[in-house]
């Protein structure tokens, strides 16, 4: 067996040339922005009866909200080795210094929202000179990612049946009003050209996955929260990849068999210390904290258990290749100071209607 890196920024492209070539590989990580595509188009092989008729697997125990991205008719096209919620990393050393509250408190007395998450980062960005929060690995590139804030206005790109732009719509319009004005008017978001990296110590707070307290340290103290909530409500998000057979690879069958063991009970169980796993009887506060031990069974319980629970994914389209790109280049505009918001999504809307169409 041989394993092959891509590059993350070229992976999807590269991985469709293969496939487009005849040259794809037996198994394949397929990230959740995709998935549709990949489902719809064919390029994968139905591993459900495989999983259900391995041997130990428990296909029972696997959660059917994990698998309903990766279904299609009665088919299932990958396993979601990964559901990580998204929660708000604080550094409390930052925060104390700026005489703020501690958002965990917050939480308990039910005013963790959006508004006090920005308050809070812009007055310890003024206090610190570091920045305030950071969603990260947006960057004013990967747009898809301010999903983490605008789900709590109840807003989407574009309509569940995928085919109606939405960016439009008043939830959307005031969530991102909310974003450009935290950034260019009260400073709690770092604007365009600027990087800071809460785990190097850079940000008071940071919107990511729970995978990433593997990039802490002990040179300063932290905690994990929930994310805060909106004017419709906290709003539970995750992201989720899936490992899929590919239909016209050498092997599939073995493929799949291959597969079946790497996700049976024990060795999900193995993975559960990177990914939290799409098994019920895995999550378990108890469970998690052996495999990740920076974490408190509390933060485990509070972030991932009931994180994943209810919780909706990035977008996902099947011309998502397309409309990511296309989106971020109308975007562009939102970035500056006097921008228009409400000009700039309609323009938005105006540019993919095309392609979600068709």
């Amino acid at each position: 067996m041989s394993f092959d890196a891509i590059p993350f920024d070229d992976y999807t492209t590269s991985l469709t040339t293969q496939i487009a070539g005849g040259n794809a590989p037996d198994l394949g990580w397929i990230l959740e922005s995709y998935a549709p595509e990949f489902v719809s188009s064919g390029a994968l092989a139905d591993i459900r009866p495989t999983l259900q008729n391995a041997d130990g697997y428990d296909y029972d125990d696997l959660l059917t909200s994990s698998l309903a991205l990766w279904e299609e008719g009665e088919g299932l096209f990958a396993y979601p080795f990964s559901n990580s919620p998204f929660g708000v990393f604080v550094n409390t050393d930052q925060l104390e210094a700026a005489g703020q509250p501690n958002p965990a408190d917050l939480v308990a007395s039910g005013e963790w929202t959006f508004d006090a998450a920005r308050d809070i980062a812009a007055a310890t960005a003024e206090e610190s000179g570091k920045a305030g929060l950071v969603v990260r690995d947006f960057e004013y590139r990967t747009w898809e990612n301010l999903s983490t804030v605008w789900n709590g206005w109840a807003a989407a790109p574009w309509s569940e049946d995928g085919l109606t732009c939405t960016f439009t719509e008043p939830a959307m319009v005031d969530a991102l009003t909310w974003i450009h004005d935290a950034t260019f008017q009260d400073g709690a978001l770092p604007g365009p050209g600027v990087t800071a990296d809460f785990f190097a110590g850079d940000a008071a707070l940071t919107i990511t996955q729970i995978s990433r307290a593997s990039a802490l340290d002990d040179s300063f103290a932290w905690d994990i929260v929930p994310l805060p909530a909106g004017p419709a409500g906290q709003q539970n998000v995750i992201g989720q990849a899936g490992i899929g057979v590919f239909a016209n690879a050498a092997n599939p069958a073995i493929a799949a068999d291959f597969l079946a063991h790497f996700t049976n009970p024990d060795n999900a169980a193995k993975l559960a210390a990177y990914f939290p796993p799409p098994r019920e009887s895995l999550l378990t506060a108890e469970i998690l904290a052996a495999a990740n031990p920076l974490l408190s069974v509390e933060q485990l319980q509070a972030v991932v258990i009931d994180g994943i629970q209810g919780a909706v994914t990035k977008p996902t389209h099947v011309n998502f290749a397309r409309l990511q790109d296309t989106v971020r280049a109308q975007l562009d505009a939102l970035w500056s100071p006097g921008a228009d918001v409400g000009a700039v999504l309609q323009s938005t809307c105006d540019t993919i209607a095309p392609l979600l169409e068709g």
